[in-house]
């Protein structure tokens, strides 16, 4: 709902821009890199993802930013020496995602920058030559002065985000009865859990003919069509990281089986997990060549 707003759409074009860089607003679970394909993508990164050797690196100093950011900003320096920043947008007293910028460097290259890169990229298999140093040298420079005013801007707006999004999350909570929100909210944190009819009318405090006719009535969805399309969501973001198995993806998220894993997924998307991820690993190619 955020991504789709007046709000933050005026924003991110405005904030682009101002300042050449791109501004990314991604959930808590976002396994690819933040700017991918983003316009004004920092040329390096966009590189270093089309090796996997490099995009782990990547990846993983990523998840580790979100992992250390609380309830304010949180810059840090990736081990290619580019600097960027998580500003976290919260509903409530939860954060649900975080504004992203980077890849910039907060002074002028030396030489021992350089090093700290090309040795990085040694350890990747991958030589600091050609096009790649080229990419690394051409990334922005923003003094650390003007970066963190930058980033306060970016606070200010984050806060911004959270009351549109806390409003209308109220606006939904009213708009719905009540049993199908503690039905939702019931369905969300188990959704990892064997799931039954029976338990979630429960919580919802109605009864099981009840619960369905409303639910249904509400939603739009079955109970069991629901919880796979919530299932599946959470599924679609695993799949971006490279680096897990589909049949761990499937049983993290809930599912029993493999192969019921694959037909809803199928059912639900148009195509199956392998699909979709080879698609993901197409689109790098594809730029590529034109």
């Amino acid at each position: 709902m955020l991504l789709r707003s007046r709000l933050f759409r005026d924003y991110e074009n405005v904030f682009t821009r101002a300042t050449g860089l791109p501004l990314a607003l991604r959930p808590l679970e976002y396994w690819q890199l933040e700017h991918h394909d983003k316009t004004n993508e920092n040329r390096f990164c966009a590189l270093l993802a089309k090796r996997p050797a490099t995009l782990a690196v990547c990846l993983q100093s990523h998840a580790d930013i979100v992992q250390h950011t609380g309830i304010t900003a949180r810059t840090e320096t990736c081990p290619f020496g580019l600097t960027e920043t998580a500003v976290p947008v919260r509903l409530g007293q939860e954060t649900i995602g975080f504004l992203r910028i980077g890849q910039v460097l907060r002074r002028s290259a030396i030489q021992s920058d350089k090093t700290r890169a090309a040795a990085k990229l040694k350890e990747c298999g991958v030589p600091f030559t050609g096009g790649i140093r080229k990419a690394w040298e051409t990334t922005p420079i923003i003094p650390r002065d003007k970066y963190s005013a930058t980033v306060r801007l970016l606070t200010f707006f984050a806060e911004q985000l959270s009351a549109l999004i806390n409003q209308i999350v109220l606006e939904q909570q009213n708009a719905e009865p009540p049993l199908v929100r503690k039905a939702r909210e019931y369905i969300e944190q188990h959704k990892m859990e064997p799931l039954s009819l029976g338990a979630v009318a429960h919580a919802s405090g109605a009864s099981v003919f009840h619960f369905c006719k409303v639910f249904k009535k509400t939603t739009g969805f079955k109970f069991t069509d629901y919880v796979a399309r919530v299932r599946l969501e959470n599924a679609k973001t695993q799949l971006l990281n490279p680096s897990r198995r589909i049949s761990e993806v499937a049983y993290d998220v809930g599912f029993q089986s493999l192969t019921q894993f694959n037909r809803m997924f199928k059912r639900i998307f148009g195509q199956s997990p392998t699909e979709f991820r080879a698609h993901l690993h197409s689109r790098p190619r594809k730029s590529k060549a034109v």
